[in-house]
């Protein structure tokens, strides 16, 4: 069942942060329907072709939920997905700046229509202030946010591989949703044994606003405080932190790459002894504490790199760990596939998907008592005459929306014959 059977999220989203925020209600047990354009869908499942002709990003996000292809542009369209928001508990939207007023969804709209509806909107900058009008993407928030300048080289700022800012604002909606269906059934009366949670009468609704900009601003905490006291905007250090010293990626004797790190005093003390048997470095009061090591960090990364050279990989793991210092080597993303310690877990799981089985990895919160259902990833408006059939059209009804190209999706074969 899950802990959030019962619930029903309606998803007008598209790319990423609006859908991994659905995936992960979807992985506690949300029944998710998806709210796609019939003219091509979510965007997002025309990134790229490389997963049996699917898009990378549109399998990792998506599993699990009913696609439903609908054209909000038409009156009947809206009136369909108001039929479905009439049975849900979460409205969840990330659309273009303005586009869910245009819908007449806004949050004090929906509060007057469904009370007990949560309706999360995903969006760039926030409302209210001078970027709120802009589109967002998670390149752009992130260079705006200062996550780029933070990351790379001083000479060389990047932008973090995974979609940070996209990802962590979905899992903060997320967050938020189920904090929000806590007080919704706090406030409610209490249920007959054996009865559903779901239903109207006990509690308002509630609207939540997430922003990637806000979000990634929250992301910087360390390096915004560290610049408002100090005054100093810290330069990115690639492998390393500016934070603590020692802590980087080491060139190894047999063409690896070792990631070494220390986090306080006392295991740079063992890492110079223990490790590089130089006890004159551990006894330099230069380096007695952090701050002093970070401001001497070439001299130290130097005699690191050194000693590192000299040896192999799993010999310098092998010395570290019996010293009880943090270590690890540096993968690429084809050696994570099947790195030891998902397999050895059993981390990978096959879903279906539209053109067949893939692996897809079980999300990270680990249940006691619960398996996540990874149900198979939807194909464009594959639910879409089960899911409206479900919420009280007839199947003439169906029939007519889809001559008037309101829906999309195969018709269903009695329909056909």
């Amino acid at each position: 069942m899950g802990p959030l059977a019962g619930v029903t999220v309606v998803a007008l989203e598209q790319a990423v942060s609006a859908p991994m925020c659905t995936r992960t209600l979807a992985d506690f047990g949300a029944r998710v329907i998806k709210v796609e354009n019939p003219a091509g869908g979510d965007f997002a499942r025309h990134y790229d072709d490389v997963v049996l002709g699917q898009a990378a990003h549109f399998v990792w996000v998506n599993r699990g939920k009913e696609s439903v292809a609908l054209d909000l542009k038409s009156e009947a369209g809206v009136a369909v997905l108001h039929r479905l928001l009439a049975g849900a508990d979460v409205l969840v939207s990330n659309l273009a700046p303005g586009a869910v007023g245009r819908l007449g969804l806004s949050s004090a709209e929906l509060a007057e229509r469904y009370p007990e509806l949560i309706s999360v909107e995903i969006d760039g900058f926030g409302a209210g202030g001078p970027l709120s009008h802009k589109r967002a993407y998670d390149l752009l928030v992130q260079a705006e946010s200062g996550v780029c300048a933070v990351t790379g080289t001083a000479d060389a700022p990047a932008k973090p591989g995974p979609p940070m800012a996209d990802v962590t604002t979905g899992l903060y909606a997320a967050l938020s949703i189920l904090a929000a269906l806590y007080e919704r059934d706090r406030a409610r009366p209490a249920a007959p044994s054996g009865a559903a949670k779901r239903g109207n009468g006990g509690a308002e609704g509630t609207s939540i606003a997430v922003s990637l900009f806000d979000t990634m601003a929250e992301m910087m905490g360390y390096h915004l405080t560290y610049a408002r006291h100090s005054g100093i905007d810290q330069l990115p250090l690639g492998m390393s932190s500016p934070a603590v010293a020692p802590y980087g990626a080491y060139p190894t004797r047999d063409g690896r790459t070792v990631v070494l790190g220390t986090t306080n005093d006392r295991e740079w003390q063992r890492l110079a002894t223990a490790i590089l048997d130089r006890p004159d470095l551990a006894a330099d009061e230069r380096f007695r504490t952090n701050p002093g090591r970070t401001g001497h960090r070439a001299e130290l990364d130097e005699a690191i790199a050194g000693w590192c050279a000299q040896h192999d990989l799993a010999e310098i793991q092998r010395i570290a760990d019996a010293a009880g210092i943090g270590n690890s080597q540096y993968n690429r993303p084809s050696e994570v596939l099947d790195h030891p310690q998902l397999v050895e877990r059993n981390r990978w799981r096959d879903i279906e998907t539209p053109a067949g089985s893939i692996p897809s990895l079980l999300p990270p919160a680990i249940l006691s008592g619960y398996d996540p259902p990874m149900n198979p990833v939807p194909g464009l408006g594959e639910h879409t005459a089960a899911v409206l059939a479900e919420f009280g059209y007839a199947a003439e009804e169906i029939a007519t929306l889809r001559a008037s190209s309101v829906i999309g999706g195969e018709a269903p074969a009695e329909a056909i014959s």
